[in-house]
Parts: structure tokens; C-alpha cells; sequence
């Protein structure tokens, strides 16, 4: 039972939408204050009134509700002047603040007076840490009482909310000196520091939208699911000790768990999106039939539902996001399912065994036509006469493309009969 009742925040800026490093910071907030039975409180910082947006609000929000990352509340720094203006006036007061010119027509700013020295925290991944301070000079915390820059209102709203935990990511840590000098002046306690490591494209250098970088609902759209997207993004720089465990696959339930911030990597952590692919199908593998059914016919309305249904199997192989769903429809993959193929003589290149290949699918009964039954009816023979002389030309057949599921598997999806008709349309071509 902890002493004292865990509190983290996410506190995302609206100047742009929701992307994977600041969702990664959430989830990490989110796991770690889950497990220990506290209380994650959403902030918008909005202090930046020309930068800031509804939209990108709106987008954090809805991004956040996607992958499941609840939170207590939610507060916007624009609307907590009052309490800013409180602080500041007392700071004045002690003189642990004062107002200053600024060069040329800037005005006056408020700024910090430095006491100089130097600051140390303990950073729950990276260890003791210390900054002198005295580098950093007098600097400016407020534009005026009731409009403070980030450094202030920051530590503000983390002792108004009572925040325990700071957990964010690595290029926070320089702020971190400015926050506690800070928190000593308006007497609030120091919160532990979590630095966790920056999100990198393959090459190492910072990510890009080239790499990954683009709003998480951007995602969702792509045809992603948000329980792959979540468990791909809590091992971006976090490992859990699965005792052995060779796996890569956890529930949100599993991660809340197993997290441990002490297991967070130092150095940056690569985002591969081939790996977010190979998770998110295999996230897809597991939905229900009825749901994986519906999102299929919803992208596909104008193509046959039962023909989708029945080729359910074939797309679960080929297929990663949703999305691939509709590009292999738009490129004609999928054509053959719906439509008789009309292959060219060239495309079958040995036909000279279909005849045979007919009769002996014609004598396999109606009530074995499985995938496995047609294989073995067919391969003694196949194997005698050149497995590709005699599957090539049945594939063809079959889908009239030389890429495309085995033949026996599109046998077993098109039925008996209309398996002999393509076959039979193939033979008229010899």
C-alpha cells in the first residue's frame, strides 16, 4: 500500500495533433499511475494563445479515447489565470521575482532570481543528476501576473494538482532545474522525475512523418487497431521481464502488470512500422469473426458479402491494416472471387495436364471438398508429371494471375463447380 497516493499528468500542448512520441508519454503515464492505483489528470497547456487550436485540442482528445488512455480530468492552463496571478503576486512579494526591461521595445517581463549553485533529482530511469544552475541566469518566468511561460505555470498546476510523478520525455530534462528552483520558491514538494528516451526513426535520426511521426488518428484511419497500436507503443523503449517469455504480445491488462519504470531504456528507442504491421495483424487474427466480417463488407460494399465472408481466411494472410483490404480490392487482387478469370495461353505455360486434372477433381465427392482432400487427390499425380507443370496452369485457371493463393486453397473457396468451369474455360485455350 503506498504511503502517499500516486498523481501523474499528461500534459500535451494544442499546437498539433497527437502524434506517437507525446501518445507514448501518455501511455507510459498511464500504465505506471494504473498500476499503483492513482489518479492521471489530462492538462492542456495553452499558453501559446496564437499557436493553439481547438482542432488540435479536439484531436488529442479523440486520439487518447481511440487507444483507451483514460484520465481523472481535464484542465486548460487558459483558464487558470487566477490562480497564476496568486503565485506570481506572492513571488513579487518575497522578491524571488522581479520585473524587468527588456531590450529594445520588448516591455517588461517577470523574471527569476537565480540563487546560483547547484540542483540535483533523482531520475527514476537515469539515475542522479545535477545542473549548475548558475549558467542559466535570471530567467524570465511570466510576461506578466496573470500570463506566466511554460517553466512557471508547469510547477504551478503540478502542486495545485499534486502531482507525484513527472513522467516525460528526455528533452524535458533541462527544464527540470528551471522547475525545481522554482517549486522552492513557492514551497511546493518536488515531485520524481521520469526521463524517458526519445522515439527514433530507423536511421537513428529524430522520427519524421516519413518514419511514423503523424497523429495517432492518422492510424486509426489507416485501418489500424488500437490495442496493437498501444501494445506496440509501450515496448518503444520499455522491455518487461516475462521470466523467461519469449513474446511480444500484451494485453493492456498484462502491461498495467508488468510496467516498471525501472526497466525504461536510456538510450532511444527505434520505431519500426514493419513491426507495427506484423502486431496489428496479429491483432487482427484474434478479433471475432463477426467483427473482422463487418469491417470487411463496410470497405467493400459493392463487392458480394457472401463471397467476402467465405474468403475470410485468404485476406487474414494477406492482409495487415484494414486498409490492405481496400488496396488490394482497388489493384485487383481480389477479382478472381468475384468474376470468372480469362487467363491468356501464355499465362498457363504448361496446359498440357488439365484434362487429367479435371478428371480428377470431377471425382472427388461434393461433401470433401476441403483444402486438404484436394490436395491430396492431386498431388501423386503432380509429383509424377512436375508439381509446376501441373499446379502453374490450375492456379492460372483458377485466378488468372500469377500472383495469387495456392490453387488448392482457391479451390476450396470457389467450390466444386465452379472450379471445373475455370479449368474448362482454361482447356479451351490449349
Amino acid at each position: 500500500m503506498n504511503a502517499k497516493k500516486v498523481v501523474t499528468r499528461f500534459p500535451p500542448s494544442p499546437t498539433g495533433f497527437l502524434h506517437v512520441g507525446s501518445a507514448r508519454t501518455a501511455l507510459f503515464n498511464y500504465l505506471f499511475t494504473a498500476q499503483q492505483g492513482g489518479v492521471m489528470h489530462l492538462r492542456i497547456e495553452d499558453t501559446d494563445r496564437q499557436r493553439s487550436t481547438k482542432e488540435y485540442e479536439d484531436n488529442i482528445v479523440e486520439g487518447l479515447k481511440w487507444l483507451n488512455i483514460p484520465y481523472a480530468d481535464m484542465v486548460r492552463q487558459s483558464e487558470r489565470g487566477a490562480l497564476y496571478a496568486d503565485y506570481t503576486k506572492k513571488l513579487l512579494e518575497t522578491g524571488a521575482v522581479y520585473w524587468s526591461d527588456e531590450e529594445g521595445d520588448k516591455g517588461k517581463v517577470i523574471r527569476f532570481k537565480n540563487p546560483g549553485g547547484e540542483v540535483s533529482f533523482t531520475d527514476l530511469i537515469r539515475g542522479e543528476i545535477t545542473f549548475d544552475v548558475s549558467e542559466l541566469g535570471d530567467f524570465a518566468i511570466a510576461r506578466d501576473e496573470e500570463h506566466p511561460l511554460y517553466h512557471l505555470a508547469v510547477v504551478i498546476d503540478d502542486h495545485d494538482q499534486g502531482v507525484t510523478h513527472v513522467i516525460r520525455g528526455e528533452d524535458g530534462i533541462s527544464n527540470t532545474p528551471r522547475q525545481i528552483l522554482i517549486q522552492r520558491a513557492i514551497g511546493a514538494t518536488e515531485p520524481t522525475y521520469a526521463h524517458i528516451p526519445l522515439i527514433l526513426a530507423p536511421d537513428k535520426s529524430k522520427l519524421s512523418k516519413r518514419y511514423g511521426a503523424v497523429s495517432i488518428t492518422e492510424y486509426r484511419e489507416q485501418g489500424y487497431l488500437p490495442e496493437a497500436v498501444v501494445n506496440f507503443l509501450a515496448l518503444l523503449g520499455w522491455s518487461p521481464q516475462s521470466g523467461g517469455e519469449d513474446r511480444e504480445i500484451f494485453s493492456t491488462l498484462e502491461l498495467i502488470e508488468r510496467f516498471d519504470l525501472s526497466q525504461v531504456h536510456k538510450s532511444g528507442a527505434v520505431f519500426n512500422v514493419e513491426k507495427l504491421k506484423w502486431m496489428n495483424r496479429e491483432y487482427l487474427r484474434t478479433l471475432e469473426t463477426t467483427i473482422y466480417e463487418q469491417e470487411v463488407c463496410e470497405r467493400l460494399p459493392q463487392r458480394d458479402s457472401a463471397i467476402l465472408k467465405r474468403i475470410l481466411p485468404i485476406l487474414s494472410e494477406r492482409v495487415y491494416t484494414f486498409n490492405d483490404i481496400t488496396q488490394l480490392d482497388s489493384e485487383g487482387e481480389l477479382d478472381y472471387f468475384f468474376k470468372k478469370p480469362r487467363p491468356t495461353r501464355e499465362q498457363l505455360k504448361t496446359p498440357q495436364y488439365l484434362e487429367e486434372v479435371e478428371m480428377i477433381l470431377t471425382g472427388l465427392p461434393i461433401d470433401q471438398w476441403t483444402v486438404e482432400n484436394i490436395k491430396n487427390a492431386l498431388w501423386d499425380f503432380a509429383t509424377e508429371k512436375g508439381r509446376g507443370e501441373v499446379l502453374w496452369p490450375l492456379r492460372i485457371s483458377l485466378s488468372g494471375k500469377d500472383k495469387s493463393p495456392d490453387p488448392f486453397t482457391l479451390a476450396a473457396l470457389l467450390g466444386k463447380e465452379e472450379t471445373l468451369a475455370r479449368i474448362n474455360y482454361a482447356r479451351t485455350l490449349v
